[in-house]
């Protein structure tokens, strides 16, 4: 009985915090929400003081905030964090492609209005995967809000991309003819592979993660959005000049950790940040695609360290 009162109030709890005022989080303890951002329902994780500088940690794919689970505790005694899921990802909202259009500017928009409603107008941001795409859509339309950069795995550049691109550059040039392309990309052995591919410390890696996000792949529907994401990743690789000559004009404080054995988004594109970024501080992992499984603690203690030198 203990246990199921437990979960009772449990539930409770979330509950009131979903739809009432949130509890405000003081210390690491995380707490989960949801608000309606243009029609669609986000949710988010938070932990930290509210009177405490702002990271924003935007996921990669196909995951979620999820992936920040181990790292946002270790961020919360100094950070006020905060982790949405995009439309689509997660426990967000995933409306049809008929009612919202699944592209990076859309989401961008999206998680830009995310902010702007919970009044989040100075913040670093961290950048994995599919974060950079978005990230890097809300620097460029709010460029006065950004204080820092913390870059993991997440590419803008030509010479980051790994040997899979070539063949999803067929996809983009006639999706109709490559459909094996998106079958294999939402494929249950590409969920783990994405995890486990690169990692000298597969001990480290939860089977659950992968299993979690195929099963969120499998949901109805989601062929489709992540199909039509998938497509305009092209966009994203048509602003990588863009979003590096914003660099180089804004300079602004950036970490870059990132997982040197990631075959998707392989290291020469953490290392070409130096050249319009001469500043940034750049670690090589000895880690996957998802370095923040297995260097949770190292990944941490680089973010303090770079955070104590850059104080906002």
């Amino acid at each position: 009985m203990n246990r199921i009162a437990n979960y009772v109030l449990a539930a409770a709890v979330f509950a009131g915090s979903a739809q009432g005022a949130p509890i405000p989080s003081t210390n690491a303890t995380t707490t989960y929400h949801r608000v309606m951002v243009d029609g669609v329902e986000i949710f988010y994780r938070e932990a930290g003081p509210q009177n405490a500088s702002t990271i924003v940690l935007l996921h990669g794919f196909p995951s979620s905030s999820r992936e920040f689970d181990t790292l946002i505790p270790l961020l919360a005694t100094k950070f006020h964090v905060f982790a949405p899921d995009y439309p689509g990802f997660g426990l967000s909202d995933a409306p049809s492609p008929a009612s919202y259009a699944y592209t990076f500017d859309h989401l961008a928009e999206t998680i830009g209005d995310f902010l702007a409603m919970l009044k989040i107008k100075h913040h670093t941001l961290y950048l994995h995967d599919y974060g950079a795409p978005i990230g890097f859509r809300i620097m460029l339309a709010h460029p006065g809000q950004l204080h820092a950069l913390i870059i993991q795995n997440g590419n803008i550049y030509n010479a980051g991309l790994g040997a899979k691109w070539a063949k999803i550059a067929e996809y983009w040039a006639d999706p109709d003819s490559h459909p094996e392309v998106v079958k294999a990309f939402l494929s249950f052995e590409a969920t783990k592979e994405r995890h486990l591919v690169g990692t000298s410390h597969p001990d480290r890696y939860d089977p659950d993660t992968w299993i979690s996000e195929y099963a969120d792949l499998s949901r109805p529907g989601q062929r489709r959005i992540q199909a039509e994401l998938l497509y305009d990743y092209r966009t994203n690789v048509a602003s990588y000049s863009k979003w590096q000559a914003w660099l180089r004009e804004h300079q602004p404080p950036t970490l870059v950790a990132w997982g040197k054995n990631d075959p998707s988004f392989i290291a020469p594109g953490a290392e070409a940040f130096r050249r319009d970024l001469p500043n940034a501080e750049i670690h090589l992992l000895d880690a996957g695609h998802f370095a923040l499984d297995e260097q949770t603690d190292e990944i941490a203690a680089l973010i303090l360290q770079f955070m104590a030198k850059n104080p906002e």
